[in-house]
């Protein structure tokens, strides 16, 4: 294997060898910074133990999605695997895996925890071992029916995820309760990532401000404060480039009573720009407005452009159905809230989106847009001066960082079922 590893991920790859004196703990949890190599590290361990240790067994891979566990986990896991003389077939239909070494052979099935209906889909499966990346993300019953699945004698349970906050419940159930639960638990940060040149590293320490900073660049488990997006200023808006852009979007937050809120974005270089806006109070204005009006309102707003698609707020479905009845391109946007903020909050600091002065509604969100300290378990924001700030989410969640994702994983997916 010509990869090197830090003393952590050799930790990881080792903790279950007869050689090791960890080798009886049930679990591993491995969380901590992001790009902090716990990912690669869980994942090859996961396979090598399993391949190890069983024979016609079945294991979990489990992600949010299925498509997360392929494009997060199997790109970097998979080619390291074939360098150990592995070999594998993947049914992507049915998210099923088999991988082979010499005479043995083990079935690996995808699963995704993205709500709570998930846990359906692993209820009845036994299970000789589950990895679950990303588990903070996932809904507590699917996460407790992927473990209880795992009844294979000699079965362990894998973890990773970045934190939340300190509320959360498997910061409360797994990493305060590592010892009672019989669980190793190893925090990363970016420094044990060896492939990690320095100056990457430096540009992730100054993409996180206030509690993301230090959750995805500290590793803390630590709860959000005061403004959601506290290092937007007026600085950071700039006057509508000028010339033709190359793709235009429109995304959009419905409300009947509650404001709604459009944002026209047109593609300039590699940058997202949130052009023009329109944004109408109905209280307010003490007028409700129909679906046709904001139809017509969109309209407007495109001003003639060619708009690719636009991006809605999922469960407006009469405002949805209203604009494909008029001939709109539509699609639902990813409304995964703390993700999309993190993702926005990228988006942002690095370029990928900028925000022109004509947003006078939108700009004036960011300065009020606020965690609601009074929460409890979950972070959760305000749910005033949020409309434009949905809209904006749902932009940067469905499209720019869809643009990422989809050229990661058509890499990572070249033909790669038999080796």
């Amino acid at each position: 294997m010509t990869m090197a590893f830090s003393e952590k991920q050799k930790r990881v790859l080792g903790w279950w060898t007869r050689g090791s004196a960890e080798r009886g703990r049930d679990a591993l949890i491995c969380d901590g910074a992001v790009r902090s190599g716990k990912t690669l590290s869980l994942g090859l361990s996961f396979v090598l133990w399993s391949m190890a240790r069983f024979q016609g067994q079945q294991f979990a891979l489990c992600g949010k999605t299925r498509e997360s566990i392929r494009r997060n986990l199997l790109p970097g896991v998979l080619p390291l695997l074939r360098e150990l003389g592995f070999r594998w077939e993947e049914k992507v239909s049915k998210g099923e895996l088999k991988i082979r070494c010499g005479r043995r052979e083990n079935t690996y099935y995808l699963f995704g925890g993205k709500d709570e209906g998930s846990a359906a889909l692993i209820q009845g499966i036994t299970l000789a071992g589950v990895l679950l990346d990303e588990v903070a993300l996932m809904p507590r019953s699917f996460v407790e029916q992927a473990c209880a699945r795992c009844s294979v004698a000699g079965a362990k349970l894998w973890f990773s995820c970045n934190p939340a906050g300190p509320g959360h419940w498997f910061y409360r159930e797994w990493i305060c309760k590592a010892e009672e639960r019989n669980a190793l638990h190893l925090r990363f940060l970016m420094e044990d990532n060896p492939s990690l040149a320095p100056e990457t590293r430096a540009r992730y320490e100054r993409a996180f401000q206030g509690a993301f900073y230090r959750r995805f660049v500290l590793g803390e488990w630590t709860a959000a404060e005061g403004l959601v997006y506290d290092f937007f200023d007026e600085s950071m808006v700039v006057p509508p480039p000028e010339g033709a852009a190359e793709r235009w979007i429109i995304s959009c937050d419905y409300g009947t009573l509650n404001p709604t809120s459009m944002g026209l974005w047109g593609k300039f270089g590699r940058s997202w720009y949130r052009v023009k806006e329109y944004y109408y109070d109905a209280r307010e204005e003490k007028r409700q407005q129909t679906d046709q009006e904001y139809v017509q309102r969109l309209r407007a707003l495109a001003g003639g452009r060619e708009i690719e698609t636009v991006v809605a707020d999922p469960s407006a479905a009469s405002f949805l159905e209203a604009l494909r009845r008029e001939g709109w391109s539509v699609k639902k946007a990813e409304n995964d809230v703390l993700s999309g903020i993190r993702l926005t909050a990228d988006a942002l600091k690095s370029g990928k989106v900028v925000i022109c002065t004509p947003c006078a509604d939108a700009i004036r969100e960011f300065g009020a847009y606020c965690w609601d300290l009074r929460s409890g378990e979950r972070d959760k924001v305000k749910k005033v001066c949020d409309h434009a700030m949905d809209e904006i989410r749902y932009f940067v969640a469905t499209i720019v960082a869809g643009e990422e994702s989809g050229a990661q994983f058509f890499v990572g997916a070249v033909e790669r079922r038999e080796w």
